[in-house]
């Protein structure tokens, strides 16, 4: 139930605008003074305020600008008997909502206050999602707790502050563009547009029409103006996508519009000034496309400010078990089917794969998986054959580089081990430690060896 505010040192129209709005649906309050008006709107969810124009002491003018001042988005509609056009005019220059004056028509003021307050809700309704966006890409969609994505974590922190552009490396399916929006949505940007463009996938005329946009008859099919990519994410973050892809042409404009944020339309002639961040991504080695001359190193240097590496999935293996979990409720939910589980011989294939898809490879095994298990249980019948028949992938010059001491490096398999049977148990100590066959009490002690939040 919506609740409207009604100010006015006439107590009948106070009586009158109560009668005609609480059949409506409406919860109203009333009050003879802007005084009492103002602490309401202080302490009370008010969804609307209507007032009175002159009354003693603070006028309801003044109480618009000051409601303004404590909730600027609260409609305020202005009621007179003394209206002139500039009184009006005043009032929606204050942004009050709308100017009625007395006596009014009570259909035409019931309508005003509808408009009002489906106005207000929309606001309101757009607020609470962009903060559902906003946490949702803060970490929501990044699932991980090892080592590197703790690492990836305290980079997106320290760098969604900033305005440097940021360059994300990693291979295909590691969830690059999760790690650019919640850069976005955890900085002061995340009000603003967050535009994604994948580089490699256009050809060179379609890349820059979608990058700077393009004037009517620009080309052959431009029938109308179209604002490009750095147009559309004004004010926000613009997040090229392979950016080791684009053309060498391209590469010069584009370095050119990062070195001045200004640039024109294909086709036109004025130029257009934007305030853009810019964060990009590679799946390939783009020093060695410098190297050999296909990628421009001033512009490298532009878009490299700093570097956020994703490592591949087998690098992060402790994170497998949570990254199942995240997936299993996720397909289960869309599949409308009840809780399903791993049999153990599915873990064991799991861990056993070097995953060359990634993440992306682990999310379409589980969709696929969750549509064809019978009994709530997923079995190795329900995995590719591609899995069940890879061989076991222990990658050791990665894990345990050459070199290192053999107490160090039995230390990090050992706290790889323990991190995983913790994100396989929830957390849960107790579980963990009796899948790995030890003390609850030595698990304790790991966890604080190693410096493990749980």
């Amino acid at each position: 139930m919506e609740t409207i505010l009604i100010v006015d040192d006439e107590k009948n129209y106070l009586v009158v605008l109560e009668a005609l709005l609480s059949p409506e649906g409406y919860e109203v309050i009333t009050v003879d003074n802007a005084i009492d008006a103002l602490r309401l709107i202080r302490e009370s969810d008010i969804d609307l305020v209507i007032t009175d124009m002159r009354m003693p002491g603070t006028s309801g003018m003044e109480l618009l600008q000051e409601s303004k001042k404590i909730r600027p988005q609260l409609p305020v509609i202005i009621m007179t008997a003394y209206g002139t056009i500039e009184m009006a005019v005043e009032a929606m220059k204050k942004h009050a909502y709308d100017y009625i004056t007395k006596p009014f028509r009570n259909e035409e003021l019931k309508l005003t206050v509808r408009k009002a307050l489906e106005a207000h809700q929309l606001l309101k309704e757009n607020r609470r999602l962009r903060a559902a966006l906003s946490e949702r890409f803060r970490y929501g969609s990044i699932v991980g707790k090892s080592k590197p994505m703790l690492k990836i974590y305290d980079l997106i922190d320290k760098v969604a502050v900033s305005k440097a552009s940021v360059f994300i490396t990693g291979p295909s399916g590691t969830g690059k563009e999760l790690i650019a929006k919640a850069i976005h949505y955890s900085g002061p940007r995340k009000e603003g547009p967050f535009v994604s463009l994948n580089c490699g996938a256009l050809t060179e005329t379609l890349l820059e029409s979608e990058l700077f946009g393009h004037e009517k008859g620009a080309f052959t099919g431009a029938v109308s103006m179209k604002k490009g990519r750095f147009e559309l994410a004004h004010g926000g973050t613009l997040f090229l996508d392979e950016v080791g892809d684009m053309p060498p042409s391209l590469q010069v404009k584009l370095l050119r519009v990062l070195q001045e944020m200004e640039f024109e339309r294909v086709g036109g002639t004025k130029s257009i000034q934007v305030d853009v961040r810019i964060i990009s991504a590679s799946n390939k080695d783009i020093r060695e496309d410098v190297a050999k001359g296909r990628f421009r190193k001033d512009l490298l240097y532009r878009l490299n400010v700093i570097e956020i590496q994703v490592p591949p999935l087998k690098e992060r293996r402790d994170d497998i078990p949570l990254l199942v979990k995240h997936f299993l409720e996720k397909y289960t939910k869309e599949e409308g089917k009840g809780p399903i589980e791993l049999a153990p011989e599915v873990w064991k294939v799991f861990y056993r794969y070097s995953w060359p898809g990634n993440v992306r490879e682990l999310e379409n095994v589980i969709e696929r998986a969750v549509v064809l298990c019978s009994d709530n249980t997923i079995t190795v019948q329900d995995l590719p054959e591609e899995l069940v028949g890879a061989e076991a992938e222990l990658d050791v010059d990665r894990f345990v580089p050459l070199g290192m001491p053999l107490p160090k490096a039995l230390e990090r398999i050992e706290e790889s081990l323990i991190r995983r049977a913790l994100a396989k148990c929830n957390n849960v100590q107790a579980h963990a430690a009796n899948m790995l066959g030890i003390t609850k009490s030595l698990m304790q002690h790991k966890i604080k060896k190693y410096n493990i939040r749980v």
